[in-house]
């Protein structure tokens, strides 16, 4: 298969989300990744490079790769993320590249009463809310046409975070919380990428919401992946933190992707988890 000659740069790739990412792209387009990592095994990959959000200038990768493509699923110290994005933001304005920013529901953390779609006003109570705000307006600065904004709900995965805390609070006997009065839709990493793929081929732009296009209480999808995981007599710890019913999900509406690409919380559970 020939590789599409776009020079794509994961920012953040070996996190969960951005190595995700990395390996579903790396086969279709000449794809670098930066990390900041214990794990050896990027030291001896040719198109990873080492960057240090707090220390390092993203300049400086930036013109080492030159990208046509930036993805951003950077994690880290706040502070520096900000820096960082304002240097992306003014790198992109002035060159023939695009931004892609994986945001989150968080940024409507403070809208509990309604599911939010693509053109609602950003609120959150969150600090990590109103950072992904922060970012999400320093883009809204750019021409159109060279940025896509990628809100994401909870993102679930055989090797996610939050399955392996699951997974060892099950073992260590120790408390599951699960928010009986939230309302969420959630995806899975597979999906996520599949999805950002298409979104890359067909030169999409703008603001999408990656979530199942369903909702689902938390409570009961996460009893629902113990089910998968074996069979446990798990402790739940029941968190309210309202006395209401609350929704954090992110529902697409203006820019939907074809059927294929969308997906629902049960076969999230049913195709994609613990399968392998």
């Amino acid at each position: 298969m020939k590789l599409d000659s776009k020079k794509i740069l994961i920012l953040g790739a070996s996190g969960f989300i951005g190595n995700a990412i990395y390996r579903e792209l790396r086969s279709y387009f000449n794809t670098y990744g930066t990390y900041n990592s214990a794990r050896r095994s990027f030291e001896g990959n040719q198109q990873f490079l080492k960057y240090d959000l707090a220390s390092d200038d993203i300049f400086q990768v930036l013109e080492k790769i030159r990208p046509q493509i930036i993805i951003s699923a950077v994690r880290g110290n706040f502070a520096s993320q900000i820096q960082a994005h304002q240097h992306l933001v003014e790198y992109v304005s002035e060159n023939d590249c695009r931004l892609i920013f994986i945001s989150s529901a968080n940024v409507f953390d403070a809208y509990s009463k309604y599911p939010s779609y693509e053109n609602d006003k950003t609120l959150s109570e969150s600090v990590y809310g109103r950072l992904k705000i922060k970012i999400e307006n320093m883009m809204m600065r750019l021409p159109s046409h060279k940025m896509a904004i990628l809100r994401v709900p909870m993102v679930f995965g055989n090797s996610s975070p939050r399955i392996k805390e699951i997974r060892n609070l099950i073992w260590n006997n120790k408390p599951i919380e699960v928010f009986p009065n939230l309302i969420m839709n959630v995806t899975h990493d597979d999906k996520l990428t599949q999805q950002i793929h298409f979104i890359i081929n067909q030169d999409k732009t703008g603001i999408f919401h990656l979530g199942s296009k369903d909702l689902v209480h938390h409570e009961d999808f996460i009893k629902e992946v113990v089910e998968r995981i074996g069979k446990f007599n798990p402790i739940y710890k029941r968190v309210y933190t309202t006395n209401d019913d609350r929704y954090l999900a992110v529902l697409a509406k203006t820019n939907k992707l074809p059927n294929n690409l969308q997906t629902t919380y049960q076969e999230i559970i049913d195709h994609h988890l613990l399968m392998d």
